[in-house]
């Protein structure tokens, strides 16, 4: 069996109307990955804010949960809570489209997932009643991190019984070195992705190989390489696929130059195309 990759999970409890919604997405998150649930708010305690969280989760029998209060600023409030209590998957609600003005600034549940050291689970319609999670597309871009991202993608499928993962491929273009401009030139570009799909997928099928058969057995799995923007490519996709999450790398460093000229997961974080799970 694979090695859980979670084992605390903190979700942010703002009192929005998407409260109820955020804290059943978690707290059914915890039920399936058996782990722990940190309610994270930013603000004072109190007796009515405490009966009010608690009472949310007692439809959810036996579960392990602590609230957390930290007054301040909400990003730095969060990533605090989130160093000390050791959480290693963290559930936001975000907006599914970044405005261009906060594009630059960035939304909270943006700001956090720049900076962020754990995992984050990024929500753009989380529900109170569950929503099955049917298609899971995950990268498969050549990267140090990558095997830990499909093994941990598999992980979270079996957990909640997807029926299928797509593992993308995102090549890009300017590996296919040849200008087209005829019919031979365009038969010579085709062979080169022909062949380059072949390898792409020789190399995640190795990849598959090393995950526990438990883990893998029983979810069929599409490879799809794909020529194009690394990050743009694979959130276009799975919009048009329908996935209901997209797991990706979590970026080795990210600065004001990244957001200024989008790449790789910008792309993700501008416009998100499904769920997000960005994986540390």
């Amino acid at each position: 069996m694979i090695l859980k990759p979670f084992n605390t999970i903190g979700v942010g409890a703002a009192f929005s109307p998407n409260l109820k919604a955020n804290i059943y997405e978690a707290a059914r998150l915890a039920t399936f990955f058996n782990c722990k649930l940190i309610l994270i708010h930013v603000g004072a305690s109190s007796e009515d804010k405490i009966k009010t969280l608690s009472d949310l989760l007692n439809v959810f029998k036996n579960i392990d949960f602590e609230i957390v209060f930290k007054p301040g600023n909400p990003v730095d409030a969060i990533l605090g809570v989130t160093k000390e209590k050791n959480i290693d998957l963290l559930v936001l609600g975000a907006m599914q489209r970044e405005r261009f003005i906060t594009y630059y600034v960035g939304s909270i549940a943006r700001k956090i997932t720049r900076k962020a050291q754990c995992s984050v689970l990024l929500l753009i319609k989380p529900s109170v009643e569950r929503v099955p999670c049917e298609h899971i597309v995950v990268n498969g871009l050549k990267d140090p991190k990558t095997e830990q991202t499909i093994t941990s993608a598999f992980y979270v499928a079996k957990q909640l019984k997807a029926e299928k993962i797509t593992i993308v491929e995102e090549i890009k273009q300017e590996q296919v070195s040849v200008k087209v401009e005829d019919d031979r030139s365009l038969r010579k570009a085709n062979l080169i992705k022909e062949k380059i799909s072949l390898r792409e997928n020789s190399r995640i099928k190795e990849i598959i190989g090393h995950i526990p058969e438990d883990c893998t057995k029983d979810i069929p799995v599409k490879l799809q390489p794909i020529f194009g923007k690394q990050g743009y490519s694979i959130g276009h996709y799975a919009q048009i696929s329908r996935a209901d999450l997209l797991v990706m790398n979590a970026p080795s460093k990210m600065t004001f130059w990244d957001r200024l000229f989008p790449h790789d997961i910008e792309h993700i974080l501008t416009e998100l195309p499904t769920d997000v799970l960005i994986l540390q």
